[in-house]
């Protein structure tokens, strides 16, 4: 049996309220197998009327556009930031393109303006070695990408080919990157430009009892 237009459409439009909600938008070609559309033409359509509609919105030059209008979406509106397993040799923007997914944060009635998260990344914290700040293995640290930070906030560094959340402690002109944690030792960088500051941590995220993604 045929579906019904309309019935497809709510299809269309229940798994990407369910993606959105995510804190993965999916791209036209997602919804496209998602629905087991033949044509890619098929799902832009379904996706253009849902905007027509007012059910959903399109932000221009994304390939991940679509997004829930605040009628449909429970609590503040949401901006999408880049979820990096893990920042390592290169350039940040290398990384964010190589990206496991995205992760929602409030905008407009929050802190944040849709401006000041586009400068956002979210990052997998691996190991232990900021547990005294209640960071832990598996956490995600949301970090607001800049060069500079001031002693004593929580920065991501590149070291090396290795990226690491540690305390900034600015100490007789070096560096020092310190753990929350008596089992690690300070890195000690000198000279400072041996160590390349890619953000400061705004926030951590934790999924309880197993349920973060892996």
């Amino acid at each position: 049996m045929r579906r019904l237009p309309g019935e497809t459409r709510q299809k269309v439009f229940d798994f990407v309220r369910q993606r959105v909600l995510a804190g993965t938008p999916p791209t036209v070609r997602e919804v496209q197998e998602a629905l087991g559309f033949r044509a890619v033409q098929s799902a832009q359509e379904h996706l253009e009327a849902l905007v027509v509609t007012g059910r959903l919105t399109k932000a221009p030059g994304q390939s991940r556009a679509y997004r829930l209008p605040e009628s449909e979406r429970a609590g503040t509106p949401a901006a999408f930031i880049p979820l990096l397993g893990r920042v390592q040799a290169g350039l940040l923007t290398e990384a964010v393109e190589d990206r496991e997914g995205y992760v929602p944060v409030e905008v407009d009635h929050g802190r944040l303006s849709h401006r000041q998260a586009d400068r956002l990344f979210a990052l997998r914290v691996r190991g232990d070695s900021m547990t005294g700040a209640g960071i832990l293995d598996g956490d995600l640290v949301i970090v607001h990408r800049q060069a500079t930070a001031e002693s004593g906030e929580i920065v991501v560094a590149l070291i090396g080919e290795e990226t690491t959340v540690k305390r900034l402690r600015r100490r007789r002109g070096r560096i020092e990157l310190c753990p929350e944690n008596p089992a690690f030792a300070p890195i000690i960088v000198t000279p400072p430009d041996e160590v390349t500051l890619l953000g400061k941590v705004i926030e951590v995220r934790r999924y309880l009892d197993g349920f973060h993604h892996h």
